[in-house]
């Protein structure tokens, strides 16, 4: 069963999508976080977003390796995983090239796709701004859009969302 990829700005909504479709799963869920507290109003923030979970909800935290944990989920359950924003950005600060950053996301992406139960994935949309005056920002940029794209592409279906809202995306093909 394919997954759902939810893309969107910061607090558009998307986590609290995510949150209500695995809420709405007649079975387990598994709720991958990548999120890492490094200072207090990180900590704040996750705090925020374990409420809102139910306390029945398997937590996985997953800052890196998300392969492992996708593989080494049951597969009669619901998995969320969120977000690949904070993904790319602890990979690009453990060290690692984009080109294995991407080759990762593949590798994920087609975990997911391969689930004979429901996932769904969330991202911001980074790329819709200017462009960044440091490289490192910019490389942080480019390797998020092509790691949603590359989640896209494998993706059953993908919304953008905005205030809360999910706007179907669809791919256009040329002929």
């Amino acid at each position: 069963m394919a997954y759902t990829l939810l893309v969107g700005g910061a607090r558009s909504g998307k986590s609290t999508l995510a949150v209500r479709m695995a809420a709405a799963y007649q079975g387990p869920v598994v709720f991958v976080a990548t999120a890492e507290a490094h200072d207090d109003e990180m900590t704040a923030r996750i705090n925020e977003h374990r409420t809102t979970r139910p306390s029945t909800w398997a937590t996985v935290e997953a800052p890196t390796d998300l392969a492992r944990t996708i593989a080494g989920a049951s597969d009669d359950a619901f998995v969320v995983l969120d977000c690949l924003t904070l993904w790319v950005s602890n990979e690009l600060g453990a060290g690692a090239p984009a080109r294995e950053v991407l080759a990762q996301a593949d590798d994920v992406a087609g975990l997911l796709a391969e689930r004979s139960s429901p996932s769904v994935v969330v991202s911001n949309e980074v790329g819709l701004g200017i462009v960044p005056v440091n490289e490192l920002a910019r490389t942080y940029r480019d390797l998020l859009g092509r790691v949603n794209t590359a989640f896209a592409a494998r993706a059953a279906r993908t919304l953008f969302v905005v205030a809360g809202l999910g706007l179907p995306l669809e791919a256009v093909t040329t002929s």
